[in-house]
C-alpha cells in the first residue's frame, strides 16, 4: 500500500481523512479484510495517530468498519436492512424468521410493556419473556425480548426453561389468529445487558423497535428488539 498525502482543505483534517479512507475502503479492501495497524495508516496519510483515530472512530460509527476483539479493525459488510413496515405480518418464529432463541423465563415486564399487554402494571403478574438474538456474518446484530402473557402459553411452559420453553411459547403464538401489529422505532443507547449481548460498549447507539401483536382484540405479545445502529438500517417495505 502506497503513501497518500492529504490535500490542503478547509474542513477539519479528521473529516477529510475519513472521506479519503472511505474511498480507499471502496477501491482497495474487501469485506472482512483487516486494515493495517495505526502506525502504518498514519504514515501512509501523513497524519498524527490522534487524527487517524478520530477518522477511524467516525467510520466505525457509520458502519463502514468493525473493531473486533482479538482480530483488529476490519471492513464491515453492507448494513442489514430492518423492515419496520407492517405490510407483511407474521408471528415471531414464523417461516423465514432468522432469530435464534436463547431462552425463556417467567419475569415481571417493564411498566410500559405491562400497560401494552394489559397485565398488572404493579409488577405482580409475570409473563413469559423469550430472549432471542439475530446473528449476521458471525456477529450479533440484534437482541430481542418478547413478552407473552401466560394465558397465551401452552401448558407446561409455566416453569422457567431454556430454549425448549422459548420454542413452545413461539409455537403457541403461531396457533393464534394474528389480527394485526403496530410498530414504533426510536434511537437509543445500549444498556449493560444489550451491550454485552451485542458485543458493544455501554452507551453505543442502537435502534429500538417495539412491536405489538394483536389477536382477538387483545395484545398477545410485545417485542422489544435492539439493533446495532452501526450495522443495521431501517427499510419501509419494498
Amino acid at each position: 500500500m502506497g503513501t497518500t498525502r492529504l490535500e490542503a482543505v478547509q474542513e477539519p483534517k479528521h473529516r477529510h481523512l475519513k472521506t479519503v479512507i472511505g474511498e480507499a475502503l471502496d477501491s482497495e479492501f474487501a469485506v472482512g479484510q483487516i486494515l493495517p495497524n495505526e502506525r502504518e495508516l498514519a504514515a501512509r496519510f501523513g497524519v498524527a495517530r490522534a487524527t487517524l483515530r478520530q477518522a477511524l472512530e467516525q467510520l466505525t460509527l457509520e458502519g463502514r468498519l468493525q473493531r473486533r476483539r482479538g482480530v483488529g479493525t476490519t471492513v464491515a459488510p453492507p448494513r442489514m436492512g430492518v423492515d419496520v413496515s407492517t405490510s407483511s405480518q407474521d408471528w415471531p418464529g414464523g417461516p423465514g424468521d432468522a432469530w435464534e432463541s436463547a431462552g425463556c423465563l417467567l419475569t415481571a415486564p417493564p411498566t410500559a410493556v405491562s400497560i401494552a399487554l394489559g397485565t398488572d402494571s404493579d409488577g405482580d403478574e409475570q409473563v413469559h419473556t423469550v430472549r432471542r438474538t439475530l446473528v449476521r456474518h458471525g456477529q450479533p446484530v440484534a437482541a430481542e425480548l418478547l413478552y407473552v402473557p401466560q394465558v397465551f402459553a401452552p401448558e407446561g411452559t409455566d416453569v422457567p426453561s431454556a430454549t425448549a420453553g422459548a420454542v413452545e411459547v413461539l409455537r403457541a403464538l403461531r396457533r393464534l389468529p394474528l389480527d394485526g401489529q403496530d410498530r414504533a422505532v426510536e434511537l437509543g443507547s445500549a444498556g449493560a445487558d444489550d451491550a454485552k449481548q451485542l458485543d458493544r460498549l455501554p452507551g453505543a447507539p442502537v435502534l429500538v423497535v417495539t412491536t405489538r401483536y394483536v389477536s382477538a382484540d387483545r395484545t398477545a405479545a410485545v417485542s422489544v428488539a435492539t439493533y446495532r445502529a452501526d450495522t443495521c438500517r431501517l427499510t419501509f417495505g419494498d
